[in-house]
């Protein structure tokens, strides 16, 4: 049985939204793999890359909005 969803997290007393939390592990995220795209060249495959990050970024913080 899955855990119920918490729309609230207590950080040290202080109350954050969990989805400010799945933002910021979305931003980590991009911090990890702009370098690799980067590195393997393949940022030269997108047309415009500001907004292929901007994508990953969504992508990733649905993906922990799901999977948290």
């Amino acid at each position: 049985m899955k855990a119920p969803l918490q729309s609230v997290i207590d950080i040290g007393g202080l109350l954050v939204s969990s989805f400010l939390v799945h933002v910021g592990l979305g931003l980590l995220t991009m911090l990890i793999v702009k370098p690799i795209l980067t590195k393997t060249r393949l940022d030269r495959f997108m047309w415009n890359v500001p907004l292929a990050e901007f994508g990953m970024l969504i992508i990733f913080t649905g993906l922990y909005t799901i999977l948290l």
